[in-house]
């Protein structure tokens, strides 16, 4: 950063000195940083300096000129360079201080196990029924060949899950010649064992729910409503596999995407190889997802319990089921079962529930999930499981207390683990880390060749995350843009009733990142149509910079967040300030005016008492 100020004129020296004083550059670098500093510019002066005097004096010998011209351009081309050079190592340390911060050094490699067995798609799906005979025709046929490899492919892509599947058809929309491998289903985490099937649960639980909760409404039943766990679960394998054939290996094949099926790995930096088939490429992307972290827990394996990837074929609801994890995917299932009519009991070893959300929005949904029917324990330590007699036993340790637990399922929700094994990355020159597939702003490996994007390289694991930064890399990697993901707004939802959604900083974070941060929350028992609705327990809270208005991030607590907070992430996208939410007009009655609302205040901050008295006074002038 010395290097960089000393290289512009703009910045006075004098004034440098004091400033950079209070930093904690240490005075030997300073020292050097000021003499290399100083000497390119020092060209590009001398030689200005010089032009300016002769043509003063109007007299320009040939041979100075000649002197001076050499002076300027090895000014410029000095200035240029530092610049280059300074702004890459200033970038590389920023990065590397960044994952440091984050425990996730840059020279920190995760034990990669080489047996490492991915599920497959037999165990996520119920091989036996229509619905998932129809989805695994789609993404994962049983006679698919294979295509022969013809020349060399523009783009190879390695995962078939979101990120994969919009590189691959952007890539081909463009012309290019496309390869996409998968080794399991087409369409990934999102459409087989994430956002599809777990949405489709939450929907039915919530009709389950409103149906109890109807007499509020004038809504009475006779008795109790029935509640047909394996028809909302028929349901949900239906719907999901109506929705697979967007994603299927006949849709990309007619896109002109060649689709292998089959374990892809690189064998060389400009080489996969998969079926035995080897392809070369100008690029690849390495779109390989990840997959539920595992507990190291004794006798869970041996107990046998249920992930994301195999919850979703149960058609038999358990009677007792632990939730081990309080993140939004163990929030949002434990939610769900209670509600079918499960005893669930969510665990977690933290202080609380959803541990990176805002800590008051995490109090409602808590409140909500308690009042359901969960039970929460927090502060706990798994000691062991066990399986007897078809019934399962862990053993907890909370507050040096020991509990015993008996339940029919568990529900293991701790995390995601990049999928990194068995892809060649040694091969291909790529190195990685804690958090997956090392890349820069631009999702480049340290293979130039190579690109990553989604879940694999990530903190941001949401398939709209994996879809933007495909987009990314299909404009760096062909028409050499300099897009960054760093730039991306990215919002995000737990779907738990209500939901939690949030987008951009939250204010401690804020704070932390230098900005003057203002905070303004209304509730939404404040709104007219969530107070009709009987959801006025939410609220909305927006975070700004004091200097500018500008809007720096936002939570959402409400039943249909998700959906709301698509306003605030535009206005952010736009780098909109607060009075855009104060002059946006919305539909009467409508929950999102909370956000006009926040608005509203915003600007009635700006009426200072002295501002008040200087209009009272224009106003009685004018009368």
């Amino acid at each position: 950063m010395v290097l960089l100020t000393r290289l512009s004129p703009v910045f006075p020296f004098v004034l440098l000195n004091y400033f950079l004083g209070l930093t904690a550059v240490r005075t030997g670098s300073y020292a050097l940083a000021n003499l290399f500093g100083m000497l390119p510019a020092t060209f590009l002066f001398v030689y200005i300096g010089a032009a300016a005097r002769d043509a003063i004096a109007g007299q320009i010998d040939a041979s100075a000129n000649f002197y001076q011209q050499i002076l300027k351009y090895v000014g410029l081309l000095a200035t240029v360079a530092v610049v280059v050079i300074v702004t890459r190592v200033a970038r590389k340390a920023l990065r590397d201080a960044e994952q440091a911060q984050e425990g996730s050094a840059v020279t920190a490699k995760p034990r990669l196990d080489p047996n490492h067995k991915p599920t497959s798609f037999d165990e996520m799906m119920l091989v036996d029924d229509a619905h998932d005979k129809q989805l695994i025709e789609n993404c994962h046929p049983a006679r698919w060949v294979n295509p022969t490899p013809v020349g060399k492919y523009n783009l190879v892509v390695v995962g078939a899950g979101t990120a994969g599947l919009v590189s691959a058809a952007g890539a081909a929309g463009l012309g290019a010649r496309v390869a996409l491998i998968e080794r399991n289903l087409l369409g990934g985490d999102c459409l087989n064992v994430g956002c599809v099937p777990s949405k489709g649960v939450i929907r039915a639980a919530r009709a389950v729910h409103e149906a109890r909760s109807g007499a509020q409404f004038g809504v009475q039943f006779d008795g109790k409503p029935e509640i047909a766990f394996a028809t909302a679960m028929e349901r949900m394998r239906r719907l999901r596999a109506g929705i697979s054939g967007h994603d299927s290996a006949e849709r990309f094949t007619k896109l002109g995407v060649d689709v292998f099926i089959g374990n892809g790995h690189f064998v060389s930096p400009d080489t996969v190889e998969v079926d035995g088939r080897r392809l070369g490429f100008d690029r690849a992307v390495i779109a390989a997802g990840a997959r539920a972290a595992e507990l190291p827990v004794s006798g869970l394996a041996e107990a046998g319990y249920y992930t994301n990837e195999t919850i979703f074929t149960l058609t038999e609801l358990p009677a007792r089921l632990v939730v081990i994890g309080a993140g939004p995917l163990g929030c949002e299932l434990a939610q769900s079962f209670q509600r079918f009519g499960s005893r669930v009991t969510m665990i977690t070893d933290g202080a609380e529930i959803l541990p990176k959300e805002d800590r008051d929005a995490a109090a409602i949904v808590r409140a909500q999930l308690e009042k359901d029917g969960v039970k929460i324990i927090t502060g706990a330590r798994m000691e062991r499981a066990e399986s007897k007699n078809g019934a399962k036993s862990l053993t907890l340790t909370v507050a040096d207390k020991t509990i015993e637990l008996a339940c029919d399922g568990i529900l293991v929700s701790v995390g995601r683990t990049p999928n990194l094994e068995n892809l060649g990355l040694e091969a291909a020159g790529v190195c990685y880390g804690m958090r997956g597939v090392d890349v820069d702003e631009r999702l480049r490996t340290s293979n130039a060749r190579i690109y990553a994007a989604g879940d694999v390289c990530s903190r941001y694991k949401f398939t709209h995350a994996a879809d933007a930064m495909a987009r990314i890399v299909i404009a760096n990697a062909f028409f050499f843009a300099r897009r960054k993901v760093s730039d991306l707004i990215i919002p995000w939802c737990t779907y738990t009733d209500p939901e939690i959604a949030h987008v951009g900083y939250y204010e401690k974070d804020a704070r932390a990142a230098g900005f003057d941060v203002a905070t303004i929350t209304e509730s939404l028992g404040h709104v007219d149509r969530a107070i009709l609705d009987g959801e006025a327990e939410g609220f909305a809270r927006v975070h700004y910079d004091k200097k500018t208005g500008r809007i720096l991030g936002g939570t959402i607590v409400a039943r249909h967040a998700g959906e709301m907070l698509g306003e605030l992430t535009l206005a952010m996208t736009a780098k909109q300030s607060m009075s855009v939410l104060s002059s946006t007009i919305h539909s009467y009655p409508t929950q999102a005016e909370v956000l006009r609302k926040i608005g509203d205040a915003c600007m009635r901050t700006k009426l200072t008492p002295t501002v008040k008295k200087v209009i009272e006074k224009w106003l009685a002038w004018r009368r």
